[in-house]
């Protein structure tokens, strides 16, 4: 008799605890932000900048074999021989992002971190003295193949995010550019510490640059496919939608990027202003700009042989990731696998700019 009872009571129990759990989760679903939903964060004076949610997930870090021929082919013209392929694995390699995160719609703009610069008064790496940063020369004559290659960028004195010479006014809503991985993080905890004082800063969180994981899930936008970009794999649906070096003239020039492989204009020789595409230059999260435009810093140090799901740190001359791509190159050097390690975490160049992240601390 009583053994009944007990066991009437031990189910009553159970069902009590399993109802207050799914209660729990009830609530925490509800809290939990929707693929999609975005934050508008106010830098003051009418500047803002805008962040959405991206869920956990899973997807394919890395290239195949047919995309690395492809990139080095005649349509996606990268130089064959450079190493650069082997950098992003030799097949894709299954990742998870373990926690949600909120991602910037675009690339930090000029006009946010001027905001930044003035209200903390921060010097960048190549305004300090001794500083300088990778910059177009305007007399550059195009690559000479006979007994020396000669690069259009050069470390230049005197120049910054102020005046990348781009030969023409920078516009306040242009990618940032000119600026370092110790910039960006600069910019990063300035916004951290401003949004926590304010007490707009959700509890748990920090703005930060992404880490490698998280930037390529965000950059394929959704897919459990290992495509080339993040609309597939063919390069003429890229049209109205990527920044490379296409056939724009260069400024007071009669030529174009000799590296110019995209048989369109995008309309600009160099940068274009940050989401210029609207809705059909974002990818299945809402991101902007995510292939092509300025190269993102990212949060990992750089290792040849791939990137890693967990954040990855070198002890040792550490080396900045930055992935995506830039205005200057050519289409296989702007898909979603592609990574090069930057020289140092004080370098800085006119096509390198950087994205934000809202998530889970991940560096001190």
């Amino acid at each position: 008799m009583f053994y009944g009872r007990n066991r009437t009571i031990r189910g009553l129990i159970a069902m009590a605890v399993t109802a207050c759990c799914s209660l729990a989760a009830a609530v925490a679903n509800a809290d939990e932000p929707k693929q999609g939903s975005t934050r508008r964060v106010d830098l003051g004076d009418g500047i803002s900048l805008e962040v959405v949610y991206i869920p956990p997930g899973k997807f394919l870090m890395g290239s195949t074999p047919e995309e690395k021929r492809w990139a080095t082919g005649i349509e996606g013209g990268a130089q064959p021989g450079t190493e650069r392929e082997s950098y992003e694995g030799e097949h894709p390699r299954p990742m998870s992002v373990k926690d949600g995160f909120w991602m910037g719609r675009t690339e930090v703009s000029v006009g946010q971190f001027r905001k930044f610069v003035e209200s903390s008064r921060y010097v960048t790496d190549a305004e300090k003295p001794g500083g300088k940063t990778q910059c177009f020369n305007p007399k550059w004559d195009g690559y000479h193949f006979g007994s020396k290659v000669v690069h259009p960028w050069e470390p230049m004195p005197g120049k910054s995010w102020r005046d990348p010479n781009f030969a023409f006014p920078l516009k306040e809503e242009f990618p940032v550019v000119c600026v370092s991985w110790n910039d960006g993080r600069a910019f990063c905890n300035w916004l951290t510490q401003r949004e926590r004082e304010s007490g707009r800063l959700p509890s748990g969180l920090e703005y930060r640059l992404p880490t490698e994981a998280e930037w390529e899930y965000a950059c394929r936008g959704g897919s459990n496919e290992s495509h080339y970009f993040w609309w597939g794999n063919e390069l003429h649906d890229g049209e109205g939608r990527l920044n490379i070096s296409a056939i724009d003239f260069l400024p007071d020039r009669k030529q174009t990027w000799p590296l110019g492989k995209a048989p369109w204009s995008d309309g600009y020789s160099f940068v274009s202003p940050v989401d210029h595409y609207g809705e059909k230059g974002r990818n299945g999260f809402g991101l902007a700009d995510m292939c092509g435009g300025v190269w993102e810093v990212i949060l990992d140090d750089f290792d040849p042989k791939g990137g890693h799901e967990d954040l990855h740190v070198v002890v040792t001359n550490p080396r900045p990731v930055c992935r995506g791509g830039n205005y200057f190159d050519v289409p296989g050097n702007a898909r979603c696998a592609v990574r090069l390690g930057l020289q140092s975490p004080s370098y800085s160049d006119s096509r390198d700019g950087f994205r934000i992240c809202l998530g889970v601390p991940r560096r001190n």
